[in-house]
């Protein structure tokens, strides 16, 4: 099926991305640790992350991608690359704008975003720094999302996706010569590090900007004016923009609530990175592909075929994501031994970051979810409801972590970033299927119990087999036979889940032949 075909294609991509994002990752775990300058650059980071998952990862495409998609199917190839030159004009003026603001009240910014960290002078004023420095990164991944959404709605996935890839390769670029100089844990290498955010959205935009061209799409900046098609998009696009990026704006509310405590900050860092593997493989794969798709068959009022196509993601949703967050659940402690247990990354940074990966994965399952019913509504212009819900869900994150926090520390902001993703989806699934608009069909019932069955049956093999192995998994042994002892449990997992799958009628060998020749 050309929609798997599709999710693959994206979700292929976004593993490179995320391969390479775990190895800057361990380069800046063992080189700048928890510390004050680690804690300094994520939140530098965090801000214009933030941003990038906005943007690049689906929640700007929730507005432009339907309104792009009618101009071309309805009105032609030049009405929509005109449409597509005011939003361009349009968001770059706005950007520039709120980038000269932010330069400038950077000091007063840092104690809204990082207010724990007013106790330790040196901490803020090199935050301050390295935001100002990365900051423009805004500027650049947000017209990188505009040209994403112009060809993912000419179902052109393929280079949008990769664009993320070009960040890790000059982040690790960057590591890599902080380490071959010698700076080691210093703000000179948080300096660097954030130069390389900045550097790394230039080289996005470029690069989209050219395959944009070979595709028949240039556009050009033109005096900002308010037409009617950049006013409807204004009208999608702010609740879509919140509603598409809630995970990600509790994720920054935990992020100022960590900044009051001691590399607390780090550690919820570090364990985000690693959830947000699947998150990027499944979710936004499913995301980013549904929505053009969705849109297309509404306007064809083929409601059978939307509603196909949303149980059959669904249904792939939670065959990849419950195995991983059971998996996630069961042995955080040796995943993040063996990527960052090594240099500034103490064995109690270990512990640390492992109970807080463990309370993200609880809610990862949600987080894909989200993904996969707000299209439901951004296809059919939509963006207020998901918008509520998300306001619903940023209010039970900050009421969560705030009680949370002063009882179990950082682990309680991810338990209550967890909770508020599970609040989110429900509130998303119930108004679907209340306004008849989604319905679970015969074939996802029929296998969402095999799915759960297998998943259990893999957690407790991995709970087994990682107890047994986990002498081999210390750092003293050296990091090749650590990273073979996880690589063993990883295919354990991957082979019993795929053994039980099949058994269970979860997922059949032969239909998924069959599905890749039909892709």
């Amino acid at each position: 099926m050309k929609l798997y075909r599709s999710f693959a294609t994206v979700g292929a991509m976004t593993m490179v991305s995320r391969v390479l994002g775990f190895v800057r990752d361990i380069f800046i775990a063992s080189v700048l640790g928890t510390g004050m300058v680690a804690d300094a650059f994520f939140v530098a980071f965090r801000f214009p992350n933030l941003f990038r998952r906005l943007f690049a990862e689906g929640a700007f495409n929730s507005a432009f991608v339907p309104l792009f998609s009618k101009k071309v199917e309805g009105d032609g190839a030049r009405a929509a690359r005109q449409f597509a030159n005011e939003a361009l004009s349009g968001l770059v003026a706005v950007l520039l704008l709120v980038t000269a603001i932010a330069e400038i009240s950077m000091p007063w910014l840092m104690y809204a975003i990082a207010p724990g960290f007013t106790g330790n002078p040196e901490k803020f004023d090199l935050a301050v720094l390295l935001t100002r420095i990365a900051f423009p990164y805004l500027l650049f991944v947000s017209v990188v999302a505009l040209f994403s959404g112009m060809l993912n709605a000419l179902h052109r996935f393929a280079v949008a996706a990769f664009a993320p890839v070009l960040l890790n390769v000059v982040l690790i670029s960057v590591m890599a010569g902080v380490s071959w100089a010698g700076f080691g844990n210093t703000p000179e290498a948080g300096e660097a590090l954030a130069w390389g955010v900045a550097l790394g959205g230039v080289a996005q935009l470029l690069v989209l900007v050219f395959w944009a061209r070979r595709a028949g799409i240039g556009l050009r900046l033109q005096r900002p004016r308010m037409t009617p098609g950049v006013r409807r998009l204004v009208t999608l696009g702010i609740p879509g923009v919140i509603a598409g990026g809630i995970t990600q704006v509790n994720l920054l509310i935990g992020t100022i609530i960590a900044s009051m405590q001691d590399s607390a900050v780090s550690w919820l860092y570090y364990a985000d990175r690693i959830y947000q593997l699947p998150l990027g493989l499944v979710g936004i794969a499913i995301g980013v592909v549904l929505l053009p798709d969705l849109s297309r068959k509404l306007r064809a009022s083929d409601g059978d075929g939307a509603l196909h196509s949303q149980n059959r993601s669904l249904e792939l949703s939670l065959l990849l994501t419950l195995p991983a967050a059971v998996a996630l659940m069961v042995m955080p402690y040796p995943i993040i031994q063996v990527l960052f247990e090594r240099g500034a990354f103490s064995e109690a940074d270990t512990v640390a970051t492992a109970t807080a990966l463990a309370a993200f994965a609880a809610g990862l399952p949600a987080f894909v979810l989200v993904k996969v019913f707000s299209p439901g509504f951004f296809a059919r212009e939509d963006t207020r409801t998901p918008m509520i819900y998300a306001g619903v869900s940023v209010a039970v994150n900050i009421a969560g972590s705030l009680t949370l926090f002063w009882v179990i520390g950082h682990v309680g902001i991810a338990i209550a970033t967890s909770l508020a993703g599970w609040v989110n989806a429900g509130l998303l699934a119930a108004t679907l299927i209340r306004r008849g608009h989604f319905s679970f069909d015969e074939t996802f019932l029929r296998r969402l119990a095999p799915i759960c069955v297998s998943c259990v049956a893999m957690g407790a093999a991995l709970w087994g087999a990682s107890l047994a192995l986990s002498g081999l998994l210390a750092p003293a042994n050296g990091i090749a036979l650590q990273a073979a002892v996880l690589a063993a449990l990883v295919i354990c997992g991957i082979a019993v889940y795929a053994v039980m799958a099949h058994v269970t009628g979860a997922l059949r060998i032969g239909e998924l032949r069959a599905a890749v020749k039909r892709a």
